[in-house]
């Protein structure tokens, strides 16, 4: 690690209507790395409401407060809108990413990644219903679970930040004991159904979660 004051620090990005599992996913992996310390951060400290507001988590540092962390971490969510507009946050990032060990994504905080520059000519990877987004940035959309280019690593949709997590605590400390976290945490999945990704699914359901995410972002950036 790095000698800086906030050498240990993973940053992760809070933002109104975030997706929760984007960030807790990774958080339950990561904080669990020996000598990590987890600050969430946003613009303003405070409670943030999730995607479909009944949750809240709570931002303890501003952006001013947390300017070089160790690991950096973006969610997604149907917040990613506003973010993405936002020369704030953007700044942040692209200022925190010169200093980081890794820059990460989960989800469609990917498009947040992009939208700050970060993943110009870049493979990189986000919700499968989004994915066609990335390129308008000039990223190179890939339907990988996982992909990395050099200190910067993307994650698919929702739970596979806890797969990045996974890889990230092999990288930063071993095998054995990012094999130790997963069992802490007991991630052995064995999903009732094998339709988690649109290549397995029925077109049916996946164009109504297309149609279905088309009119939650249209919505909310109509808003703004």
């Amino acid at each position: 690690m790095t000698e800086s004051s906030e050498s240990n620090k993973l940053a992760i990005l809070l933002f109104d209507r975030i997706t929760a599992l984007d960030a807790v996913g990774p958080y339950e992996v990561l904080s669990r790395l020996p000598g990590i310390e987890t600050c969430f951060v946003a613009k303003e400290k405070g409670p943030i409401r999730t995607d479909n507001r009944s949750l809240g988590l709570v931002a303890d540092y501003t952006f001013e407060e947390i300017s070089e962390p160790y690991m950096l971490l973006i969610p997604g969510g149907f917040g990613v809108t506003e973010v993405m507009k936002d020369e704030a946050p953007l700044n942040w990032i692209r200022k925190a990413h010169e200093k980081t060990q890794w820059t990460t994504s989960v989800c469609t905080g990917s498009l947040i990644l992009a939208a700050a520059g970060l993943l110009k000519g870049l493979k990189a990877t986000c919700h499968w219903a989004s994915l066609d987004l990335l390129e308008g940035y000039g990223a190179q959309p890939t339907k990988e679970r996982i992909v990395r280019e050099g200190k910067i690593m993307t994650a698919a949709g929702v739970s596979a930040g806890i797969d990045m997590g996974l890889q990230l605590a092999a990288f930063e400390a071993d095998e054995n004991v990012a094999k130790t976290i997963q069992l802490s945490i007991e991630y052995d999945p064995q999903p009732p159904f094998d339709c988690g990704s649109p290549d397995k699914a029925p077109k049916a359901m996946v164009d109504f979660i297309l149609s279905k995410n088309k009119q939650r972002y249209s919505a909310h950036a109509a808003k703004q």
